[in-house]
């Protein structure tokens, strides 16, 4: 991860079902909002009072996305991580406007009062998106020969 991100953890409920779309370039993007509401006990009074939520707009690629909309579903409690990200633009009345979002880099359900099986996705289960050209994570289409036949030569190492 490059220096001098800001990385956040937020742990909420999803507003409603993930909605999951494809870019141009046929990459697959999830959006979600998520919404934190803090809940504190004044023992003055002996009760519990709610603070103010935060609605944080969150975006998934690739995988992760397929696998958010697969699995989570409007209400779930869950624990996402991310890159804090600011957006800026202009509304219709002309006025620059800015806004925050996360962009998930991972997400689960949290098991404070729930329980899940995870199910582990393989290729043979999932419908690969096409990655655009100048994805830096898709290894190059080089051949080898392996036992007589050509194969594909992948690295585990990253793309820098």
């Amino acid at each position: 991860m490059p220096v001098g991100q800001t990385t956040l953890t937020i742990i909420g409920n999803l507003t409603n079902d993930p909605e999951i779309s494809q870019t141009k370039d046929g990459v697959a993007m999830c959006r979600f909002t998520i919404a934190s509401n803090p809940r504190f006990y004044e023992q003055s009074s002996g009760t519990w009072r709610d603070g103010d939520p935060l609605f944080l707009r969150c975006t998934a690629w690739r995988h992760l996305a397929e696998n958010i909309e697969a699995s989570l579903t409007r209400g779930q409690r869950v624990i996402a991580t991310g890159v804090l990200r600011q957006f800026e633009w202009t509304d219709a009345d002309g006025i620059q406007r800015t806004g925050y979002g996360l962009e998930i880099d991972d997400i689960g359900p949290s098991l404070r009062w729930a329980t899940t099986t995870p199910t582990r996705r393989t290729s043979a289960n999932r419908t690969p998106a096409a990655a655009p050209s100048n994805d830096p994570w898709v290894p190059a289409r080089a051949t080898s020969t392996v036992n007589g036949s050509n194969a594909a030569a992948f690295s585990d190492e990253p793309p820098f």
